[in-house]
């Protein structure tokens, strides 16, 4: 390899391919499209699952189950993670649980589960808690904070309808 020869054939702008420009051009005549078929036509196009005509493989696998598209994305962090990272008197709350990486990623609510065990006095703020959870927190001398979670689906649109105002 030559010094000289590193750069060659790279370009910062590419050019267009220019088509229908005589056959001395390598893209004449039938324009890089080749003959017949639906993609030799004008207004051309296929569904990004199209695969030559054999059954896709969108179609070909099993469906199983039920996805629920409007479910919230719950968070859940465990006593026992509370117990290690947080002093007595501390707040804990979504933000908290964040610079600690207890609660990374998004997600709609937060819940703090029982799992593990809880000696120092808290002031735990979350959307939901577990039965087990929350007693853990009162029995060590903290408190339970029930953050507002977001309105189900139905009443956003109530209250949408409420704020357009009637007619």
């Amino acid at each position: 390899m030559n010094l000289n020869d590193v750069h060659q054939g790279i370009h910062r702008h590419k050019k267009r391919k220019r088509l229908g420009r005589g056959t001395g051009s390598g893209h004449g005549k039938t324009c890089g499209r080749g003959h017949k078929g639906a993609g030799s036509r004008s207004g051309h196009s296929q569904k990004p699952t199209f695969e030559g005509g054999q059954m896709p493989l969108v179609r070909r696998i099993p469906k199983r189950g039920f996805h629920n598209r409007f479910a919230l994305a719950v968070a859940v962090v465990n006593v026992g993670d509370l117990e290690r990272q947080f002093e007595g008197g501390e707040e804990v709350n979504p933000d908290t649980l964040r610079t600690r990486n207890l609660a990374k990623g998004r997600y709609d609510e937060l819940k703090i589960l029982g799992e593990g065990r809880l000696t120092k006095a808290l002031t735990v703020a979350a959307h939901r808690f577990s039965r087990s959870a929350r007693e853990k927190i009162e029995q060590a001398g903290g408190t339970v904070v029930v953050l507002p979670g977001k309105a189900p689906l139905g009443k956003q649109r109530a209250q949408q309808a409420d704020c357009s105002g009637t007619r």
